[in-house]
């Protein structure tokens, strides 16, 4: 037995040397290590790949600060494509919990977790909403801020130069072909129509399609949507999966197509002047105030068709302005017990003088609904696709070195930057959001 033991040993050892020519010298049937052989080769730590330090940035993502935003400005799949690129990445602890990114994902991606001063220090700061002044104090002289930063507060403008920092308001970006993959008010209006239709059909008392019982028929809800850009569009294709009739009216005659593709009709006020036919076309994809005139025949349409709906979802804005009034008291007055307003216009002093921003209150037996920020009630996708545009918007001032370059030649660029290390830039606005 113990002789066909020492066999095999030995003519294991015999292939072991002719296969992989080690040398292992054969002793009465046992191996043994030659202590003259060199080690083999290790291989380098798996993780991200190494780049120069010279020519990477620090991009901070802090976490948001206002009582409503539960969003957060990158998740762990644009987090992991910066580390690709060479960037150093720091989140604040806890900064996506909100939007169903915990700390792990972050850290998986290649980010390092750290406290607010850690990414607020970074050179690139990357934010949902304007920070306050306590996070101002904290960012670095030089540094870069990228988010929603409301371009038409001339106010808040001030406080960001006298930071000393460069800022980037991607609201301001223009509504153009090119500009589309960083365009954050389409992407985050997208997600209020839907979720306009989603709260007023929680607040409605009844069904939202028709239903037929044994205990008898239920009507469908009528719906009606006052503007029809990304959000009220949004808003049609959502009431219709629900089972709603729906109508809808905006000022420009354009987009009569695309709200009757969506099954819904269209309420069409005829322009009687060359002036309100040109004035309906907007400007940069826009809407533009319309004449006394022509509101005065909307308010009445408009007035009619209210007092039959069930839900009425306002979305007419105007960039720089108090938002235009479409459901005045006495139409709201006139409306059935038990109906549901969502005005998206809360924000912006609202297109119903009735509601109240960031409540929801009961006038005239109808709920009026003020939330101020409905994409932040989706955060997980509505984080998603903002944090896509922060991307992409990023590499137009980041060059291939990896270093930050503003190009105001580029129009993106230069429609969105407010002020470059301390210096406005940005003209005034005529009017300001926050008067």
């Amino acid at each position: 037995m113990r002789r066909c033991v020492a066999l095999a040993a030995t003519r294991f050892a015999v292939w072991m040397r002719r296969s992989a020519n080690v040398r292992l010298p054969i002793t009465s049937g046992k191996l043994h290590v030659d202590p003259n052989r060199a080690p083999p080769p290790t291989s380098p730590p798996r993780g991200p790949a190494q780049h120069n330090e010279e020519n990477t940035m620090h991009i901070g993502i802090p976490q948001e600060t206002r009582a409503d935003e539960t969003r957060v400005a990158a998740t762990p799949e644009t987090v992991k494509k910066y580390v690709a690129l060479g960037h150093q990445v720091t989140v604040q602890s806890g900064a996506g919990v909100a939007a169903a990114q915990p700390d792990d994902a972050y850290a998986a991606a290649g980010a390092r977790i750290g406290t607010a001063a850690d990414a607020l220090g970074a050179q690139i700061v990357l934010k949902v909403r304007s920070p306050d002044a306590a996070e101002l104090a904290q960012m670095q002289p030089g540094a870069a801020l990228i988010g929603m930063l409301n371009p038409f507060d001339d106010e808040n403008t001030a406080r960001l130069a006298a930071a000393n920092i460069s800022a980037f308001a991607l609201e301001a970006a223009p509504r153009t072909t090119r500009a589309q993959s960083i365009d954050v008010l389409s992407s985050q209006a997208n997600i209020a129509g839907y979720k306009a239709v989603i709260v007023a059909a929680g607040h409605y008392q009844r069904f939202m399609p028709m239903l037929m019982t044994a205990a008898g028929t239920v009507k469908a809800a009528r719906v009606l949507v006052l503007g029809a850009g990304v959000a009220g569009l949004q808003a049609i294709a959502t009431a219709k999966r629900l089972g709603a009739v729906i109508e809808a009216s905006d000022v420009r005659p354009a987009v009569k197509e695309q709200i009757e593709s969506l099954g819904a009709k269209f309420l069409d006020v005829p322009f009687l002047t060359d002036e309100e036919r040109e004035i309906a076309q907007g400007v940069g994809g826009y809407a533009r105030p319309m004449p006394p005139d022509w509101m005065r025949r909307q308010a009445e349409l408009v007035h009619e068709r209210a007092r039959q709906a069930d839900i009425v979802i306002t979305t007419a804005l105007i960039p720089g302005r108090r938002a235009p009034t479409l459901l005045p008291e006495e139409t709201v007055r006139a409306m059935k017990p038990g109906s549901v307003v969502v005005d998206l216009a809360a924000a912006q002093g609202g297109n119903c003088p009735l509601t109240e921003a960031g409540r929801v209150v009961v006038k005239h037996g109808v709920t009026l609904v003020g939330h101020t920020n409905l994409p932040a009630m989706a955060a997980a996708d509505a984080s998603a696709l903002y944090a896509r545009n922060v991307l992409d918007f990023l590499k137009l001032i980041i060059d291939k070195d990896g270093a930050l370059a503003i190009n105001r030649e580029d129009d993106i660029v230069a429609a969105c930057l407010l002020c470059q290390a301390g210096q406005l830039v940005r003209a005034p606005a005529a009017t300001s959001t926050a008067k």
